[in-house]
């Protein structure tokens, strides 16, 4: 009894040293996390989720490695130089038809027609008004066959153009807005939050919308893995879905905070003047549209079911 007692009073003495010296009682080391991803508002809830703790107090340390388009990144979650990254969906779909393993685990930010954030941009004195002037044209997107590629050439589809016409080639986003305004090619589709920088900028001026096309709300990607880190990290991966889907849900009503902490990480000048929806729940169906435009619009060979590449929680 008394050793129990002399026990139970050093484990407290321990803890108040500890505290004392600013190290929290039972703290535990936390859990490693690599991912990749390019720094744009549609992946912003993984920003906002580093930035403002969320995923320290879910016991992660996601470490950034950033890059800029979705190919790069499936590449290296496959090659294992990271064990999760973010990328659009076309991407990943691609990855899967082509027998990767990978799963997806939680979403990424949508495009919605209520708050757009992808767009095709002409030089501000271009003749180019109509998707039909978009015909035989040279266009910019940041990654061939990508998500912005795809709802461009739905919406040049469904308003007149003739979308298998347009020559394609491709640029990091923070130079697309340059090129178009110095002629390099008659047109661009760009993403925030490079687009409002590249509109504010007064060399370019807005076309159209995309998105809309497709579906009123576009899941445009999300946070994925492979199958075999997902079946042996569930609980991490419990804790990476959460975090990313409360910070979401934080950024959908702290618009102007979120574009900030955007701002720095994309290194972007100017203010955002689109939001990315960030998903509060999510479920394999919600990605169907888009799978089926991509096939359709020849970004992806075939069109396939969405449950097949979700983990199960989200079929």
């Amino acid at each position: 009894m008394i050793r129990s007692v002399r026990r139970q009073c050093l484990f407290a003495i321990c803890a108040l040293v500890l505290v004392a010296a600013g190290v929290p009682a039972g703290a535990q080391t936390l859990e490693v996390v690599r991912i990749a991803s390019p720094a744009v508002d549609v992946t912003g809830n993984l920003f906002y989720a580093m930035d403002l703790g969320y995923f320290k107090n879910a016991g992660l340390d996601v470490q950034l490695t950033q890059l800029s388009a979705g190919a790069p990144v499936v590449a290296a979650v496959i090659g294992g130089a990271v064990e999760m990254g973010s990328a659009n969906f076309v991407a990943i779909s691609a990855a899967h038809l082509g027998g990767a393993p990978l799963v997806l685990v939680a979403p990424s930010g949508a495009n919605s027609v209520k708050s757009p954030i992808d767009a095709i941009v002409v030089a501000k004195d271009s003749p180019i008004k109509t998707a039909k002037d978009l015909n035989g044209k040279t266009m910019m997107t940041s990654a061939l066959q990508n998500i912005l590629q795809v709802q461009a050439d739905a919406w040049i589809d469904k308003n007149g153009g003739d979308w298998k016409s347009i020559k394609w080639v491709e640029a990091p986003p923070p130079q697309e807005g340059a090129a178009v305004a110095s002629g390099h090619v008659d047109a661009a589709t760009i993403t925030e939050t490079f687009l409002s920088a590249a509109i504010g900028t007064g060399d370019v001026r807005l076309l159209a919308n995309t998105g809309a096309e497709i579906s009123p709300l576009v899941v445009e990607g999300g946070y994925f893995c492979t199958t075999d880190y997902a079946k042996s990290h569930a609980e991490l991966i419990k804790k990476f879905s959460k975090a990313v889907l409360d910070a979401g849900k934080w950024a959908n009503s702290h618009r102007d905070e979120a574009a900030a902490i955007m701002a720095k990480y994309a290194k972007s000048s100017g203010k955002s003047t689109g939001h990315a929806v960030y998903p509060e729940t999510f479920k394999a169906r919600d990605l169907q549209p888009l799978i089926d435009a991509s096939a359709k619009y020849g970004a992806l060979k075939s069109s396939f079911n969405a449950a097949d590449l979700v983990i199960p929680e989200l079929r």
